[in-house]
């Protein structure tokens, strides 16, 4: 099989949370392909199976040291994951602190970052902090990959509906949004 099928089968166990094969066709990608870039991966994989030591000595390797742009962020995001399962809180917020967290704005992966470092803050107890990167978060999610509304307590319970869509209304319903709406644009009159 070629690497990019095996990457492709590890993605799709690693979405199924099958940690344990995703990180056995990523280590055999890795192995075809000569490329680092599942690295992330393959650290959260380790994070997945409850072995947080060996998910941080990999993201700390020799391999891990020259990974592309957008690698390396997922990596920091990961392994500040790690980190808050340690109960290492304050190392989850410092391990995001990196130069893309100031500088990211629309970037593929900003919502990510702009999430993950909202989270680790949360764990400090720094609610005002983490509702800001959230914010951020929220902003720069164009693809819903996170659930940072939500999160903010935004949309979660709440269902717009068009009270002037007349194909959703009866002719009663229809007349007195009308009525209504006839009523707040008239200017008062006074006696």
């Amino acid at each position: 099989m070629s690497p990019a099928v095996r990457e492709a089968l590890g993605l799709v166990r690693y979405r199924r949370a099958e940690f344990a094969d995703a990180l056995r066709e990523f280590r055999t990608a890795r192995r075809l392909s000569g490329s680092n870039h599942l690295i992330a991966y393959m650290v959260d994989c380790e994070r997945g199976l409850g072995r947080a030591d060996r998910a941080l000595e990999l993201a700390s390797s020799a391999d891990a040291r020259n990974l592309a742009e957008a690698d390396n962020i997922e990596l920091a995001i990961v392994v500040s994951g790690v980190r808050r399962d340690l109960g290492q809180a304050d190392a989850a917020v410092m391990g995001l602190r990196i130069p893309a967290l100031d500088r990211a704005t629309n970037q593929p992966w900003a919502a990510r970052l702009f999430y993950a470092y909202a989270d680790a803050l949360l764990a400090t107890g720094d609610e005002e902090g983490a509702r800001t990167w959230f914010t951020k978060a929220m902003e720069a999610d164009t693809e819903d990959e996170t659930d940072a509304a939500e999160r903010l307590g935004i949309g979660s319970d709440v269902e717009m509906t068009d009270l002037l869509d007349a194909s959703d209304a009866s002719d009663d319903e229809y007349d007195a949004v009308e009525r209504e709406r006839f009523d707040e644009e008239s200017p008062q009159q006074h006696p």
